[in-house]
């Protein structure tokens, strides 16, 4: 009895410290974020890019709680404010020792390039560059500033691009573990990791295709931007690796100084008073408030795309999510807009669910029959699913370093009776109705008239997928399968294919939807993405009040289980996949 008085008196204890002491904790977070610092009379934004970047701001606030990263489109809507803001005077860029996501990379150079072009000075500083990622990109930043420093004795390590891909199909025989999946088409590689032990002939021709256009589009620019002969850039980088003096020495960069130099000669530029200020203190600064007027809508969606709506996945990690009843009510709503002349609909995802996908397109249709034009930008990338959502749009804008493409469809399972039979254990089956009612079954693979049926399932997407396309590209149909087949282009590549119409960056795409529209002058952007608040997106998921939701929330910020969330992630992946088609691209840039 002692002890159940001790557990309970413990319990209570536990009780009252989260549902009063955690919310006024949490309470008072937000109250001091909501009052950031004034900015001085001449600042110098320092913006650290070696925490990384999303493409989007979460949809989800609490996958930010306790986060350094920012996204694209924060960083690029803040140094456009920047642009015309009398107090800013220059901005210090801290690059990553990795890569940067290629299309991420040009959205801020052309950023960053307008800021210059403001009279504002731009400086870079490196700690070094090493081969992670697509490190031509970390360069090309670089190359875009006004001065590239590097750290006394850092390495400059771009040499060129490499990737690496696992294949299990060695594994899987050993094991008994049977692949059974089908692509449309032969260069549908998403799957090919289970069902072959080194590239397909198409699969590497694809895969150097794509790499080659972003590596020579990474050179070309970085050499327009330090104004040097792109085949001697290219050689003298190839030559490395180097240390930064012998980069110095070469013209690959300007100075060499740690960074508290640099630091020094911007804030000098700047003038006697200036100080530096941490560029996500002014991003939070800027947030804009509801206007009047005519607008164009901004709806944006990051990640793979799947049916229904936020509120079954796991909202306290990180991974991206479009739901496609949100995302298509999105866009149903700025139809509805009075205000509302135009969309940009921003797409940063490598595909996902026909069906949802599908869902979206519907919506975008539904907006050009209301004489509002949808103007897609496509960030890193809008391949698989994120094609099919942007191809009947009315003009589409992608970066020439996008991966897009990918017009095809995968679909099928992993068969692991055999394998599970070594282990002593049976997976056995009983069904009713058609024949195919078990055809998805982990005990065995697919039977003959399950392969043909599902063969023929396959077969019927592709064809939906490729006349979506060619419908909204005002291609021929036999001109799409031609260039489709599964296959992932760059934006560049795409663009002389007829699949993109232009190359360049949001703000590209917001010119694009005012012309379309007939508008002049300052358009506002209404920004109409879902967005949840903390305690929404708990009640959602955990169907409790809100008040019980403030308590989970803090209790699992402050005592979150990485082992959970992980097991979360996965349950929703496997939601996605099963028993589905999914137009899908592989993501290899990081």
């Amino acid at each position: 009895m002692k002890q159940f008085l001790i557990t309970m008196a413990g319990v209570f204890a536990g009780l009252v410290i989260f549902v009063i002491g955690v919310p006024v904790l949490l309470v008072m977070m937000a109250a001091s974020a909501a009052r950031p610092e004034p900015l001085p009379a001449q600042a110098v934004l320092e913006l650290d890019l070696r925490n990384g970047l999303t493409d989007q701001d979460a949809q989800n606030p609490l996958i930010s709680w306790g986060s350094r990263s920012m996204s694209v489109m924060s960083v690029i809507e803040s140094l456009r404010r920047a642009e015309t803001d009398g107090r800013v005077k220059g901005v210090l860029v801290r690059l990553p020792e990795s890569g940067v996501a290629p299309a991420a990379a040009d959205e801020l150079r052309l950023a960053l390039k307008r800021f210059r072009a403001a009279g504002k000075p731009v400086f870079a500083h490196s700690q070094g560059i090493y081969p992670a990622g697509v490190v031509t990109s970390t360069y090309m930043l670089g190359a875009a500033a006004d001065e590239f420093w590097m750290q006394p004795a850092a390495a400059l390590q771009v040499t060129g691009l490499a990737t690496e891909d696992v294949f299990l199909k060695r594994a899987f025989d050993k094991y008994g573990v049977e692949a059974e999946f089908e692509q449309r088409q032969e260069y549908k590689n998403a799957v090919n990791q289970y069902l072959y032990s080194d590239y397909t002939p198409e699969h590497r021709e694809a895969q150097l295709s794509w790499m080659g256009s972003i590596y020579r589009s990474a050179v070309v620019t970085a050499a327009l931007d330090r104004k040097k002969d792109p085949a001697a850039l290219q050689a003298a980088l190839e030559a490395g690796p180097h240390l930064a003096e012998e980069a110095l020495r070469q013209g690959l960069i300007d100075k060499v100084g740690q960074v508290k130099d640099a630091e020094t000669a911007l804030l000098g530029k700047a003038g006697g008073e200036a100080k530096l200020v941490d560029f996500e203190d002014y991003l939070n600064q800027g947030r804009r408030r509801d206007e009047t007027g005519q607008a164009i809508a901004v709806v944006e969606g990051e990640g793979a795309i799947v049916t229904g709506e936020n509120g079954v996945a796991n909202p306290l990690t990180g991974g991206s999510t479009i739901y496609a009843d949100e995302i298509a009510d999105a866009i149903y709503e700025a139809v509805d807009d009075d205000d509302v002349k135009a969309i940009v609909l921003r797409v940063n995802s490598p595909g996902g669910s026909d069906t949802a996908s599908e869902q979206i397109a519907a919506a975008v249709r539904a907006a050009k029959a209301a004489r509002k034009p949808v103007v897609v930008s496509m960030g890193t990338y809008a391949a698989s699913g994120g094609y099919w959502i942007a191809s009947e749009a009315s003009s589409i804008i992608a970066q020439p370093t996008t991966l897009t493409g990918s017009i095809g469809v995968y679909g099928g399972k992993l068969a692991l009776g055999p394998a599970l039979e070594r282990f002593g254990v049976d997976l056995r089956q009983t069904s009713v109705g058609g024949g195919y009612a078990d055809a998805y079954s982990l005990g065995q693979g697919f039977g003959p008239e399950d392969e043909v049926a599902f063969g023929r399932w396959m077969d019927q997407i592709y064809e939906n997928f490729v006349a979506r396309v060619a419908k909204g590209r005002n291609l021929p149909v036999e001109r799409v399968r031609e260039i489709a087949r599964g296959r992932v282009w760059t934006g560049a590549q795409a663009r002389e294919l007829g699949l993109v119409d232009e190359v360049g960056g949001f703000y590209q795409a917001v010119e694009k939807a005012k012309a379309l529209a007939g508008l002049e002058g300052d358009v506002r952007l209404k920004r109409m993405s879902p967005q949840d608040s903390p305690f929404e997106a708990l009640e959602q998921l955990l169907g409790v009040s809100a008040a019980s939701a403030r308590t989970l929330a803090a209790a699992a910020w402050l005592m979150g289980d990485p082992r959970a969330e992980a097991l979360l992630d996965e349950v929703a992946r496997a939601r996605m996949a099963q028993g589905r088609a999914l137009v899908l691209s592989p993501t290899p840039v990081r």
